[in-house]
């Protein structure tokens, strides 16, 4: 079974960046705790835009697709995004302006070392 990652661009106006990681800290305070959730990592660009925003890659790794799926769940099919527990997710619980441009994506080859 392939494992998930779960690949999100965030892009931060300035001034907003403490408010961005505080809410990716309580994300991923409550994924891992979930079934099937493997790690996350959370990149900072080294460069701002030219407009003084920042960007940020968030990678969530999930063991499979349901287990993804099970703790998504209903923010899928939702105006806010959000699911069973009351978490938006998807990106949804960033405020505007901050704009989040998720992706879902498997491995073609696993990596063994």
């Amino acid at each position: 079974m392939n494992k998930i990652s779960v690949i999100n661009t965030i892009t931060v106006p300035a001034g907003m960046e403490r408010d961005a990681e505080e809410i990716r800290e309580i994300y991923v305070e409550y994924f891992s705790k979930q079934e099937g959730f493997v790690e996350s990592v959370f990149y900072k660009s080294i460069e701002r835009e030219d407009n003084g925003s920042i960007k940020y890659v968030n990678i969530v790794v999930w063991e499979s697709i349901e287990a993804f799926n099970r703790v998504v769940n209903a923010g899928f099919y939702n105006e806010d995004g959000q699911n069973s527990d009351g978490y938006k997710v998807l990106g949804s619980g960033f405020p505007e302006p901050i704009t989040v441009s998720p992706g879902r994506y498997v491995s073609i080859k696993e990596n063994h070392a």
